[in-house]
């Protein structure tokens, strides 16, 4: 996969690590699977892009997709609904790592289990404003997975740690001064 180069950015190559069938049987395949799917979420890079994430969803999730969370009462069900719910997510933040300074990392481990076709990890998403100011969100991920495609995604233990951050510490100094020469509508 590439990037289109952009104004003082490289062009990336990457490819996805694949989750295809391996012949092995579903307790190896499913963790296989998640192994691949964590590594390929933990090297992408949010503020290079946030398609990327995208393309890992696309590549690893079954059109069927059910997603829920302890936070929210009913699940959401489908590749397109959770796609656009992904997007919505995905495009602030790659902006305000990419604009604003924001500095974004995200670690996943997994978590045994004996189920051959649900794994579970937990996950860790730091981020870092241009002040220092740091909030650490933290959750665990169940999937079930069919053959080598999640087709049901439950977050849970959610937790964060710091105060949100604000537009203080993000740095848009660069979009300010623009801002001022542009024509008036």
């Amino acid at each position: 996969m590439s990037h289109s180069p952009t104004k003082g950015t490289a062009v990336v190559q990457r490819s996805l690590i694949s989750a295809d069938h391996c012949g092995c049987d579903p307790y190896t395949n499913s963790h296989t699977a998640e192994r691949a799917l964590n590594a390929a979420i933990a090297n992408a890079r949010i503020s290079e892009s946030f398609e990327e994430y995208l393309e890992i969803f696309n590549e690893f999730y079954a059109d069927d997709i059910e997603v829920s969370s302890e936070a929210h009462e009913e699940p959401v069900r489908g590749k397109a609904t959770v796609c656009s719910l992904l997007f919505d997510f995905l495009a602030p933040l790659h902006a305000m790592a990419e604009v604003g300074g924001l500095l974004i990392s995200i670690r996943g481990s997994a978590i045994g289990g004996d189920a051959a076709d649900e794994t579970h990890s937990e996950w860790t998403l730091d981020l870092v404003g241009v002040t220092g100011r740091t909030c650490t969100l933290s959750w665990r991920a169940l999937r079930k997975w069919n053959g080598s495609r999640v087709v049901f995604e439950h977050h849970y233990d959610q937790q964060q740690n710091g105060e949100p951050l604000t537009l203080g510490d993000l740095s848009f100094k660069e979009v300010k001064v623009a801002a001022r020469f542009q024509r008036p509508s």
